[in-house]
Protein backbone atom coordinates (compact mmCIF):
# COMPACT_ATOMS: atom_id res chain seq x y z
CA UNK A 1 0.00 0.00 0.00
CA UNK A 2 1.28 2.88 -0.59
CA UNK A 3 2.32 5.53 2.16
CA UNK A 4 1.40 9.17 0.90
CA UNK A 5 -1.53 10.07 -1.62
CA UNK A 6 -4.51 10.21 -2.91
CA UNK A 7 -7.20 7.14 -2.29
CA UNK A 8 -11.12 6.56 -2.33
CA UNK A 9 -12.06 5.46 1.26
CA UNK A 10 -13.78 1.71 1.16
CA UNK A 11 -14.13 0.48 4.82
CA UNK A 12 -15.29 1.61 8.10
CA UNK A 13 -12.34 1.28 9.28
CA UNK A 14 -10.98 3.65 6.73
CA UNK A 15 -13.64 6.68 7.53
CA UNK A 16 -13.22 5.99 11.69
CA UNK A 17 -8.81 5.92 11.50
CA UNK A 18 -9.80 9.70 9.64
CA UNK A 19 -12.55 10.63 12.57
CA UNK A 20 -10.18 14.04 13.80
CA UNK A 21 -10.80 15.40 10.16
CA UNK A 22 -14.32 15.35 10.65
CA UNK A 23 -16.65 17.37 12.55
CA UNK A 24 -17.43 14.98 15.29
CA UNK A 25 -16.31 11.11 15.84
CA UNK A 26 -17.17 9.11 11.93
CA UNK A 27 -20.02 7.01 13.76
CA UNK A 28 -19.20 2.99 12.73
CA UNK A 29 -23.29 2.76 11.47
CA UNK A 30 -23.16 6.51 9.71
CA UNK A 31 -19.87 5.61 7.82
CA UNK A 32 -21.39 1.95 6.73
CA UNK A 33 -24.47 3.26 5.29
CA UNK A 34 -22.38 6.52 3.61
CA UNK A 35 -20.42 3.93 1.46
CA UNK A 36 -23.03 1.61 0.74
CA UNK A 37 -25.05 4.42 -0.48
CA UNK A 38 -24.88 4.81 -4.45
CA UNK A 39 -23.54 8.28 -5.62
CA UNK A 40 -21.62 9.29 -2.44
CA UNK A 41 -17.93 9.06 -2.59
CA UNK A 42 -14.72 10.33 -0.13
CA UNK A 43 -11.44 10.35 -1.24
CA UNK A 44 -8.83 10.66 1.57
CA UNK A 45 -5.13 12.29 2.06
CA UNK A 46 -2.88 10.18 3.39
CA UNK A 47 1.17 11.38 4.65
CA UNK A 48 3.30 8.56 6.31
CA UNK A 49 -0.19 6.43 6.41
CA UNK A 50 -2.15 9.03 8.14
CA UNK A 51 -5.05 10.63 7.06
CA UNK A 52 -4.65 14.05 6.76
CA UNK A 53 -7.33 15.32 4.49
CA UNK A 54 -10.26 14.52 2.87
CA UNK A 55 -13.51 15.57 0.31
CA UNK A 56 -16.69 14.04 0.39
CA UNK A 57 -19.20 14.27 -2.68
CA UNK A 58 -22.79 13.08 -3.30
CA UNK A 59 -23.88 12.75 -6.92
CA UNK A 60 -27.27 14.77 -7.35
CA UNK A 61 -29.64 14.01 -10.54
CA UNK A 62 -33.13 16.24 -11.81
CA UNK A 63 -34.90 14.72 -14.81
CA UNK A 64 -34.54 17.78 -16.61
CA UNK A 65 -30.69 18.53 -15.99
CA UNK A 66 -29.05 15.43 -15.73
CA UNK A 67 -26.40 14.46 -12.90
CA UNK A 68 -23.95 16.70 -11.19
CA UNK A 69 -21.80 16.45 -8.30
CA UNK A 70 -22.35 18.49 -4.81
CA UNK A 71 -18.83 18.87 -3.21
CA UNK A 72 -20.40 18.60 0.34
CA UNK A 73 -17.26 18.70 2.51
CA UNK A 74 -13.26 19.59 2.33
CA UNK A 75 -10.91 19.00 5.22
CA UNK A 76 -7.03 19.21 5.44
CA UNK A 77 -5.73 18.97 8.75
CA UNK A 78 -3.85 22.27 10.21
CA UNK A 79 -0.44 20.90 9.50
CA UNK A 80 -0.86 20.08 6.37
CA UNK A 81 -2.79 22.87 4.92
CA UNK A 82 -1.31 25.12 2.28
CA UNK A 83 0.87 22.18 0.50
CA UNK A 84 -1.87 21.42 -2.25
CA UNK A 85 -3.54 18.72 -0.55
CA UNK A 86 -7.11 20.81 -0.42
CA UNK A 87 -6.76 20.82 -4.14
CA UNK A 88 -5.50 17.66 -4.97
CA UNK A 89 -8.51 16.32 -3.05
CA UNK A 90 -10.95 18.41 -4.94
CA UNK A 91 -9.24 17.55 -8.56
CA UNK A 92 -9.40 13.97 -7.49
CA UNK A 93 -13.76 14.29 -6.69
CA UNK A 94 -13.64 16.11 -10.06
CA UNK A 95 -12.00 13.79 -12.05
CA UNK A 96 -14.48 11.21 -11.03
CA UNK A 97 -17.28 13.45 -11.28
CA UNK A 98 -16.06 13.33 -15.10
CA UNK A 99 -15.46 9.83 -15.15
CA UNK A 100 -19.45 9.22 -13.78
CA UNK A 101 -20.56 11.40 -16.54
CA UNK A 102 -21.37 14.59 -14.10
CA UNK A 103 -21.89 17.85 -16.32
CA UNK A 104 -20.78 19.98 -13.26
CA UNK A 105 -19.53 19.80 -9.69
CA UNK A 106 -20.38 22.93 -7.44
CA UNK A 107 -20.09 23.78 -3.81
CA UNK A 108 -21.10 26.22 -1.47
CA UNK A 109 -18.36 28.31 0.74
CA UNK A 110 -18.94 30.99 2.84
CA UNK A 111 -18.08 34.38 0.80
CA UNK A 112 -15.29 35.18 3.70
CA UNK A 113 -13.56 31.90 3.98
CA UNK A 114 -10.40 32.87 2.15
CA UNK A 115 -8.40 29.56 2.44
CA UNK A 116 -11.48 27.47 0.95
CA UNK A 117 -12.14 30.02 -2.07
CA UNK A 118 -8.62 29.97 -2.71
CA UNK A 119 -8.52 26.14 -3.01
CA UNK A 120 -11.78 25.65 -4.94
CA UNK A 121 -10.52 28.79 -7.42
CA UNK A 122 -6.51 26.87 -7.70
CA UNK A 123 -8.22 23.28 -8.39
CA UNK A 124 -10.04 25.04 -11.72
CA UNK A 125 -13.06 26.35 -9.77
CA UNK A 126 -14.57 29.57 -10.92
CA UNK A 127 -17.28 31.36 -9.31
CA UNK A 128 -21.01 31.33 -10.11
CA UNK A 129 -22.11 34.44 -8.87
CA UNK A 130 -24.18 35.46 -5.64
CA UNK A 131 -25.76 32.61 -3.66
CA UNK A 132 -27.45 32.69 -0.04
CA UNK A 133 -27.75 29.61 2.07
CA UNK A 134 -31.28 28.44 3.58
CA UNK A 135 -31.26 26.10 5.49
CA UNK A 136 -33.87 23.56 7.92
CA UNK A 137 -32.87 21.90 10.91
CA UNK A 138 -34.48 18.91 11.99
CA UNK A 139 -32.34 17.83 14.77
Amino acid sequence: MQKSGIRRARTVDELTAAGPLFDGPALPEWSARFLRTPGHHLFLAYEDDEPVGFVSGVETIHPDKGVEMFLYELSVAEPYRRRGIGCSLVEALAALARERGCYGMWVGVDTDNAPALATYRGAGGRDGGGCAVIEWSFV
